[in-house]
């Protein structure tokens, strides 16, 4: 694996640290802060708080990907996101991510200050994200899903669910590099809550090491999830905290490189600590 990532002047050292991805949702309705931050003030806000807290990317979305949610249209995509990168770009020196399936959200977003694209379908709903993404040279984090967010969790039976999930990135990878796409500028992320019940969801951090032998840095999002929510006995999504907490702290052990997180001054503390103990050179 390429050691190192630079993105808009930030080097990011694979293996060294534990790099956090703030999450800036610009939708009515995320699972866990629908309607927050849908106004382009609040978003810039927002981003400066979690960026103060410790950020080192801010990954903006306009679509909520929360199970069940329906499918905007790509006019009200590119109206909830583009403004908002735009605005964010005049406020913030961290990379921007945008979490997004459409090629033309990319291409826009890109032109409007952001960084790098993080799309849940890893290239596989617009059949040209993948070209745009070479096109505009940004990296791409490549994630597992099966189905979409309205049909992914009847989609939950695997043969070898760890297995399936290594094939499919790494047929991803290969796509993007076909597609002219740098190795060295893909992430990878098996898809924590998508197309997984909750078993599922602990096996793959528990056992994240495997995606190692995909060369590509690993992000891990398990922020706030109803996995955690399960364990718990806990519905609302925001006193999640310790939990996620935990997931986080099990995530850094078995090999993660960015962790996408709700609560960026929380999980900072945490990663810091677990920096410390696992990362000792």
């Amino acid at each position: 694996m390429h050691s190192e990532l630079i993105i808009r002047g930030r080097c990011f050292q694979w293996g060294k640290q534990t790099y956090l991805m703030g999450v800036l949702n610009v939708t009515p309705d995320s699972f866990s802060d629908g309607g927050e931050f849908s106004t382009t003030t609040a978003a810039v806000a927002q981003a400066q708080a979690l960026v103060a807290s410790g950020a080192d990317i801010i990954d903006v979305g306009g679509q909520s990907t929360r199970p069940g949610a329906e499918q905007i249209t790509l006019a009200e995509e590119m109206e909830r996101v583009v403004p908002v990168v735009q605005e964010l770009r005049q406020h913030i020196s961290v990379p921007i991510s945008v979490d997004t399936t459409r090629a033309s959200v990319a291409r826009a977003s890109v032109a409007a200050g952001a960084d790098l694209i993080n799309d849940i379908s890893g290239g596989t709903f617009d059949s040209e994200m993948l070209p745009t993404v070479a096109d505009l040279s940004v990296p791409i984090v490549l994630m597992h899903i099966r189905g979409n967010p309205q049909t992914m969790q009847k989609l939950t039976d695997y043969q070898d669910l760890i297995a399936e999930i290594n094939s499919f990135l790494a047929k991803q990878i290969a796509a993007a590099i076909t597609a002219g796409i740098e190795q060295q500028k893909m992430i990878i992320d098996p898809g924590i809550g998508f197309a997984k019940n909750h078993e599922q969801n602990l096996e793959i951090l528990r056992r994240l090491r495997s995606f190692k032998a995909l060369n590509c840095p690993i992000l891990v999002g398990a922020s706030r999830k109803s996995f955690i929510g399960r364990i718990l006995n806990q519905p609302d999504p925001k006193a999640r905290v310790w939990g996620t907490a935990a997931a986080c702290c099990a995530a850094i052990f078995n090999g993660a490189d960015i962790l996408r997180v709700h609560d960026v001054k929380e999980m900072r503390d945490v990663s810091l600590v677990a920096d410390a103990l696992f990362r000792h050179s």
